[in-house]
């Protein structure tokens, strides 16, 4: 798997920690960034521990609406709810056994963070709509990046729960922290969108290429990683890949700003569509009136149309602002 691959000190200790984590039949968290690879590692410490024959069921807890989270671990009683017309079991039931992996378990409502503690220090629950007690043993592997301890002092998550569930707690790198691996990562998926796109040769990286995919941070990880080299491997018509889109939001028509209609020479510095050596005088009413136009609609689009915020920009009290709104207000739309 993509997200076990990686000769970088910081990856190789994490993978060390998590090996040592496996063995112990206890609760983990990992505290990764988005794109990191989370999933992975819980699946790998899955399969490492004594509880690999039996399943490994995920659920990504930012993936479900709040009311619906506590049905889907624990699972409904028929007749719990309407259109529930028969029981159904939860993921709790489902990984017995095994392991369960709840990713961004930050987001768990503090009324279902109530029965999972339930469910970590007795090994029981009952479904919803039901008074049946269900025993279950399960290990939880625990995943996010929010701040869990700051959550608990803001009353979000409960501190007896993240107690149980921090019997260890691995903090996976980001890809920035293993730059050695950045080069080995994308070699890796060069070759397999070469594979999957029937390719007869393999493009290699250019060394200015490979020396700005060095130099990125790489803030969405190795998902990010992924998504640029595949990028790069499907639009590459030779042998070597000469070219990167780091940014595929980065938009080649910007928007014109207000007074950008006029060329480059016209401008002044401020954007205004004029040179004000070269204006008339016959022409200071015109002049005042761009002016002014292009000053309060810049302002407003900075502040996202909250017109004393705009006055305040404009260093103009919320009154002088409302004259000049009032004045132009047809030109502003």
């Amino acid at each position: 798997m993509t997200e076990n691959l990686g000769q970088a000190e910081t990856f190789i200790e994490f993978q060390q920690q998590l090996s040592l984590a496996a063995k112990v039949d206890r609760p983990v968290l990992i505290i990764g960034e988005r794109g990191s690879g989370k999933e992975m590692a819980a699946s790998r410490l899955h399969f490492l521990s004594e509880r690999w024959q039996h399943p490994f069921v995920t659920i990504n807890c930012a993936a479900l609406p709040p009311s619906l989270i506590e049905t889907e671990l624990f699972g409904h009683d028929a007749g719990a709810f309407t259109g529930a017309t028969k029981a159904r079991k939860g993921r709790f039931e489902e990984a017995n056994r095994g392991t369960i992996f709840l990713d961004e378990i930050g987001l768990i409502p503090l009324e279902v963070q109530e029965k999972i503690l339930r469910a970590v220090e007795y090994g029981t629950f009952e479904r919803v709509g039901s008074s049946k007690t269900f025993e279950v043993d399960t290990r939880i592997i625990g995943a996010t990046y929010a701040d869990l301890p700051q959550l608990c002092r803001e009353g979000k998550f409960k501190q007896d729960l993240l107690d149980r569930l921090s019997f260890e707690v691995l903090f996976l790198p980001p890809l920035r922290e293993r730059e050695e691996d950045i080069l080995f990562l994308a070699e890796y998926f060069i070759n397999r969108m070469a594979l999957e796109l029937n390719r007869e040769i393999i493009p290699s990286l250019s060394p200015e290429v490979a020396h700005q995919l060095r130099r990125y941070h790489w803030p969405g990880n190795i998902r990010e990683l992924k998504n640029t080299i595949e990028r790069a491997v499907y639009k590459c018509e030779g042998e070597v890949i000469d070219s990167v889109t780091l940014n595929p939001f980065k938009n080649p028509y910007p928007p014109i700003e207000v007074g950008e209609e006029a060329s480059g020479d016209d401008r002044t510095e401020s954007g205004a569509s004029f040179d004000i050596g070269k204006v008339p005088l016959h022409q200071f009413s015109d002049i005042q009136q761009e002016v002014v136009i292009y000053f309060l609609k810049k302002a407003l689009q900075q502040t996202g149309g909250v017109q004393k915020k705009a006055a305040a920009l404009l260093g103009l009290s919320y009154d002088q602002f409302r004259v000049y709104y009032r004045k132009y207000r047809d030109q502003l739309h």
